[in-house]
């Protein structure tokens, strides 16, 4: 099957020498691309001397991760997309149970395989772990991941099921769907785009899938600081936007109200644990959103799946 192995870099040098030796090892049936987003470091060079068979992609400027891919891939022109993060380490035959599933059913846009933490390697990893999913309210979670609270993988998830939404760090997908939907959306710049692409896949009748038969090992974090008042502003500012694109709208009626006063309550939990900025990312987030409104609204779809949860107020249930 015609797949690309497709690495976004900003100044992640770093990373593409610890990692890509190992994702050239093992994705022998792949073509490998960089599409590098205006690094200023020595990327580009270093790519070209060490790994020459890598195809390299250069964009004229920083467009964030949604960006960024979007533009890249016009330049990709392959069956499949593996959409994969510079700090991810993967495992031999990572790539064949897969690519079984999108053989099974050509309804199957996207999938993800077992993604657990290169640094506590017994353990989930918290960006996607055993397949994603969002509760009544819209949050995101994830078995083997639910908030902060991250399970040991005991073969628990060896399975293979359909899921919501499938996580960008290592993120499989039909080109043919990815263009179909336009993409991720580039205002998002980063943080839960893929959430809301499997979402707008969902909305149109595709099926989202995980496989517990590959597993990946990724660092999190390597690209922007788990800590960080930006990552705060994203989550929050495009969970807003993307539950308004594509919630049913008897839902967002009293869903949206009832998420700013949660997030009143957010803001001084964050700004207790984490500082004054994480505080005021939450209000930047809120009056973004707003600004978002008319475009966002716009482009919602023609039909909406009406039960898009799986579990029910976890935030109530893991915070209280």
């Amino acid at each position: 099957m015609d797949l690309a192995i497709v690495i976004l870099n900003w100044n992640g040098k770093n990373w593409l020498e610890k990692f890509l030796p190992n994702v050239i090892e093992h994705s022998e049936d792949a073509l490998i691309y960089v599409i590098d987003n205006a690094s200023s470091d020595d990327s580009i060079s270093f790519l070209k001397e060490n790994f020459p068979m890598v195809k390299i992609i250069v964009n004229t400027k920083n467009y964030g991760f949604a960006g960024g891919y979007n533009e890249g891939l016009k330049k990709v022109q392959h069956e499949f997309y593996c959409l994969l993060n510079s700090d991810v380490e993967v495992t031999a035959h990572w790539i064949r149970p897969i690519l079984a599933i999108f053989q099974r059913d050509k309804n199957i846009s996207a999938v993800q395989p077992k993604i657990l933490d290169f640094n506590k390697r017994t353990h989930f990893e918290f960006a996607g772990a055993a397949g994603g999913f969002l509760d009544n309210l819209g949050y995101p979670y994830c078995r083997g991941r639910i908030f902060e609270n991250i399970e040991e993988d005991k073969g628990q998830y060896d399975d293979e099921i359909e899921i919501l939404w499938a996580s960008g760090c290592c993120f499989f997908i039909r080109s043919q769907d990815f263009w179909a939907q336009n993409g991720f959306d580039a205002r998002f710049f980063a943080h839960q785009e893929e959430i809301d692409l499997c979402w707008r896949l969902k909305n149109s009748g595709k099926k989202i899938f995980y496989t517990g038969k590959s597993a990946v090992y990724h660092v999190g974090g390597g690209t922007l600081n788990k800590q960080s008042p930006q990552k705060t502003f994203l989550n929050i500012r495009n969970n807003f936007s993307m539950l308004l694109k594509n919630a049913p709208f008897s839902t967002l009626v009293w869903l949206i109200p009832f998420r700013l006063i949660l997030d009143g309550f957010a803001g001084i939990y964050f700004g207790y644990k984490h500082g004054r900025s994480h505080f005021w990312a939450v209000i930047r987030a809120h009056f973004s959103f707003y600004e978002q409104i008319p475009k966002t609204f716009k482009l919602r779809q023609k039909n909406q799946i009406k039960k898009f949860y799986e579990a029910k107020w976890l935030v109530f249930k893991n915070f209280l």
